[in-house]
């Protein structure tokens, strides 16, 4: 059930959310990105959360307007990709899982999703009735119906984004299909060469998003210049970013830095590649959110799949970052450095017998652990 504002009073909201029953969700009309959203969980709070998601939908979409509808408090959030064409095609491209949000933004998804896992009833009654709501509105290209999905299986739409999202990399990964050159291609006037039958996911992928932001303070936007960018490598690994070294953090866009993207044959490999890259990717001056993603990673609830939106408040609601490396480790890391270089013949160092030595000790040019 779901009551939008448009021409009602305060008196009249009330009564509808007595109606649909508390807690209930106030959401901006226009919105998205979690603004203007309020969880009210009585009716003393209603008035004042109505006002305040207004004046938030104003400020971020230039629109007033609100939606009320009954919150869940044990959901996960499922989409299905919908792919048409202009001849009357359209295909679902399974579902992806996003979850993991904090302040109903997300920032990890997968696909497919853990909580439908084998349950072939579900997947086949989600995807159904996503292309069942695109075909009914005459849908055409690439586009996401939205459920929450609660823990008996049952399921219910939330809403269709008429678009490609920021997490569509997991399904291009998983079934192969270039999203991206398939939306340009269907609006040129082309048909879609596939059937829903030739459409078969293989493996599972995960997306994380790093953001400039620091979550041991309450994740507060980093500003800054990037002194030094180095994305992650490796076979089934995808970085989609935007930033070099030199680029400028500035406090007035989002502050998503990249998406990064794990393919593994199944989940518990496509986490340990996600970690990996996350470990080993550099982001300089300004502060992240890796340990952050990675501290998620390692939770035994998500290794196990269980990732409802209520997972972050539940498993890491005091989180801090890892203490600073020691000195020691500072002088191991920069000696680590050092080891990467070559001699004047474009050769690494080595002895005698071939094997490739270091002696920071030996250097005749010294070092020393600050800048001039």
């Amino acid at each position: 059930m779901c009551i939008r504002d448009r021409g009602k009073s305060d008196d009249e909201l009330s009564a509808a959310a007595e109606a649909i029953g508390y807690p209930v969700l106030i959401k901006a009309s226009a919105g998205g990105g979690g603004k203007g959203m309020r969880v009210v969980h009585e009716a003393g709070q209603l008035r004042d959360a109505l006002q305040a998601a207004r004046q938030e939908a104003q400020s971020a979409f230039g629109d007033p307007h609100v939606l009320l509808e009954k919150y869940f408090t044990e959901i996960h959030h499922v989409e299905v990709q919908v792919l048409g064409d202009l001849h009357g095609n359209l295909l679902h491209l399974y579902e992806r899982e996003c979850s993991v949000q904090r302040r109903h933004q997300k920032i990890i998804e997968e696909s497919p999703a853990p909580i439908i896992g084998g349950n072939a009833t579900l997947r086949k009654g989600i995807t159904a009735a996503a292309v069942r709501l695109a075909a009914a509105a005459g849908y055409s290209n690439a586009g996401t119906v939205e459920f929450i999905v609660d823990g008996a299986g049952g399921f219910y739409f939330l809403e269709m984004n008429t678009r490609l999202q920021v997490e569509h990399p997991i399904t291009e990964a998983v079934t192969g299909i270039d999203l991206v050159n398939w939306q340009l291609r269907v609006a040129a006037g082309e048909p879609l060469p596939l059937a829903q039958s030739d459409v078969r996911p293989r493996g599972h992928a995960i997306e994380a998003r790093l953001y400039a932001e620091d979550p041991a303070l309450g994740f507060l936007p980093s500003i800054g210049e990037i002194a030094l960018y180095a994305p992650a490598a490796g076979p089934g690994v995808r970085v989609d970013d935007g930033i070099e070294s030199g680029s400028a953090v500035s406090p007035y866009y989002d502050p998503m830095l990249a998406k990064i993207i794990a393919w593994g044959q199944d989940r518990g490999e496509a986490i340990r590649k996600l970690d990996r890259a996350l470990r080993e990717m550099v982001v300089l001056g300004v502060t992240t959110n890796i340990p952050y993603l990675r501290a998620i990673l390692a939770q035994p609830a998500f290794v196990a799949g269980h990732t409802s939106t209520n997972f972050l408040a539940e498993h890491l609601p005091e989180w801090s970052p890892p203490a600073e490396m020691s000195a020691a480790e500072w002088v191991a890391a920069a000696a680590w450095e050092e080891l990467g270089r070559t001699t004047d013949d474009g050769r690494p160092p080595t002895a005698a017998g071939g094997e490739v030595v270091y002696d920071p000790w030996g250097s005749l040019a010294g070092w020393r652990n600050v800048g001039l």
